[in-house]
């Protein structure tokens, strides 16, 4: 079909309506194939190629599960509350707060404020970092000769630029990051070990214990040394489900953790937001 004529770019454009490939958005999110058993109606579905991003506003109580769908996913994480982002993830306090550098399930994602954004509510990985952050443009340049979100080995913080740009945040808003499906250790003697990941199919689910701004990028762990930029898709699929509550075992299952949710609380009530 001729495309050198504004008449045939449009009649090429819509002849690509309903066309599908590995990679994209289903709009709707109910349209998407095979939703978990156990997800209410779903409100984002999306396969993420390796080396691109996705970021998406989500309700209090919604809950997020990241796929890796061939077992070289790694999904750079970032949260901001979604109306005020200078709150935001705090992987510091994330780890130093809850005596524990390992992700998994039952850790909470906590803010600068000392409040949930998530909780990480089930994992069949157990390859996480909360350590080494993501990808930058310098690095990969000298890795792989380029870091530019368009090249073929992009940065994971230049994605994370174009994926919070669109929220209305500037490269100075992107705080350290957290990595799923590519794991680090710690030595005895402080170095880190590069653990890979569990393996094709392996997912965590997150829950919003805010309105939360999420944004991630898929991108090549920095810490991987495989010479070749490795990549591969992302499956991103949310439902709505309800906010942890008192009397819920992960409220309750730390004194750290109570209090911080306990914070969060006051300060939905104090808006008039539970």
């Amino acid at each position: 079909m001729a495309t050198s004529t504004t008449y045939g770019a449009r009649d090429h454009a819509r002849a690509q309506e309903g066309a599908h490939a590995e990679a994209m958005p289903v709009v709707p999110a109910a349209d998407w194939p095979q939703p978990p058993r156990e997800a209410g109606p779903l409100v984002w579905a999306e396969t993420v190629a390796g080396g691109n991003y996705t970021h998406r506003v989500l309700a209090r109580g919604t809950e997020l599960r990241l796929t890796d769908l061939h077992g070289d996913a790694c999904a750079h994480l970032l949260l901001y509350a979604a109306d005020r982002p200078w709150e935001r993830l705090n992987v510091a306090d994330t780890v130093k707060v809850q005596w524990n550098a390992y992700l998994g399930e039952g850790v909470l994602l906590l803010s600068d404020q000392g409040r949930v954004l998530a909780s990480l509510v089930a994992d069949t990985s157990g390859r996480h970092d909360a350590l080494c952050g993501t990808s930058t443009l310098v690095r990969n340049t000298e890795r792989y000769g380029d870091g530019t979100p368009q090249s073929g080995s992009p940065a994971g913080r230049e994605l994370f630029k174009l994926a919070a740009a669109k929220n209305g945040l500037a490269p100075r808003d992107l705080p350290p990051s957290l990595s799923f499906f590519q794991g680090v250790e710690v030595r005895e003697d402080g170095a880190l070990d590069f653990t890979g990941s569990a393996g094709p199919g392996a997912s965590v689910t997150l829950r919003a214990e805010q309105d939360v701004t999420v944004l991630v990028a898929n991108a090549a762990h920095p810490a991987d040394p495989r010479p070749d930029y490795v990549s591969t898709p992302l499956e991103v699929l949310a439902w709505r489900a309800a906010a942890t509550e008192p009397g819920d075992s992960l409220w309750d299952a730390t004194p750290e953790g109570r209090r911080a949710f306990l914070n969060t609380a006051e300060f939905l009530a104090a808006r008039g937001l539970v």
